[in-house]
């Protein structure tokens, strides 16, 4: 979905054209981002594509103990929003591991993005509410069945 709608973004907005959806609050307009959300650290577009394929790695390996649904979702949106970002940073202009990502979707004037941000902030919202209601990876909660035995553990 991302790479399709930066795709789409890049062929119908090249033109400097700015789109309004909700007035000025949600417009549609193409920026290359060298850095991280804000364009933060714009030299060290290669930095983000090393930490991206670091966090692809960390989420196949753990997608293996995965027994509940809302996290493999929650790592699904990690995976995919990772993903679609390096991809950006591996083959767009100006070259690998430097490549400028496409962001089109402008909140406002606070920040523009994409389809991968929108991926990321949503499955970071998940692993908020899994984290605050203790549930782990594999289904069960946190601290379940330590009650019972909490005199031989000491």
């Amino acid at each position: 979905m991302d790479q399709l709608t930066k795709a789409w973004a890049v062929a119908a907005l090249s033109d400097g054209r700015r789109v309004h959806l909700l007035g000025d609050w949600l417009t549609l307009v193409l920026l290359r981002n060298p850095g991280a959300a804000f364009s933060f650290a714009t030299g060290q577009t290669w930095i983000f594509a090393l930490i991206a394929i670091a966090v692809t790695v960390v989420v196949i390996r753990v997608s293996r103990r995965l027994g509940s649904m809302w996290w493999a979702v929650a790592l699904g949106l990690v995976l995919g929003g990772a993903v679609g970002n390096l991809i950006d940073r591996l083959v767009r202009a100006p070259g690998v591991l430097r490549g400028h990502v496409v962001d089109f979707i402008d909140y406002g004037g606070w920040f523009v993005g994409n389809v991968a941000d929108i991926a990321i902030v949503g499955a970071a919202v998940i692993i908020m509410v899994l984290s605050l209601r203790g549930r782990e990876l594999d289904g069960s909660r946190a601290g379940a069945g330590r009650g019972r035995h909490a005199e031989t553990d000491a």
